[in-house]
């Protein structure tokens, strides 16, 4: 016999590997049911409006984003070590953080409470975290840098083994760090 709790899980894994793989925005309720087995009607019973999917699906990655933060790093290279390890391992729900929610910040307003915003004050912590309060002009280029190449460098690269993307984006995020030839 299926239980609730049975049929919130299978859709719940329905909806992460459809948003990750064609995003929140162009993802239905209707595409997710179809995915279950389930009528639209019964997925939304579970989780009407939609962005209660997306909720609970980030709240795991919101817990870990929070741990990670928090953490003592004793360098950057440990932090940035760590930073790539929780992004490889979140890479199916990287797509929904980054694309459908954060927007451009010169294009889509946000409204104060906002998932958008939570997303925005994530971002924007982590980038304090990896450049420090008042960074120069290279150091910020390089925090950018970093953090362009570990979201489209997991969301990217779904169909690749996870130990194989760690690995890459680890040496990707040295080299960014590293100090140019002769400077």
């Amino acid at each position: 016999m299926t239980t609730a709790d049975d049929t919130r899980t299978r859709i719940l894994a329905a909806a992460r590997e459809l948003f990750a793989e064609r995003g929140y925005a162009a993802t239905s309720l209707a595409d997710i049911a179809a995915a279950v087995g389930l009528t639209k009607t019964a997925v939304a019973y579970h989780f009407h409006p939609k962005d209660r999917l997306a909720a609970e699906l980030l709240s795991p990655a919101a817990g870990d984003m929070l741990a990670l933060l928090d953490a003592g790093h004793e360098s950057r290279d440990e932090f940035v070590e760590a930073l790539v390890g929780f992004a490889v391992r979140y890479r199916s729900v990287i797509r929904l953080f980054m694309e459908d929610l954060a927007g451009d910040d010169s294009v889509s307003p946000v409204s104060p409470g906002s998932e958008r915003a939570v997303i925005r004050t994530y971002r924007d912590e982590i980038f304090t975290k990896l450049v420090g309060e008042d960074p120069g002009p290279e150091t910020r280029l390089k925090g950018w840098a970093l953090l362009g190449a570990l979201q489209w460098g997991t969301v990217k690269t779904m169909d690749l083994p996870e130990e194989q993307v760690r690995v890459a984006m680890l040496e990707s995020a040295r080299a960014i760090w590293q100090d140019p030839p002769g400077g």
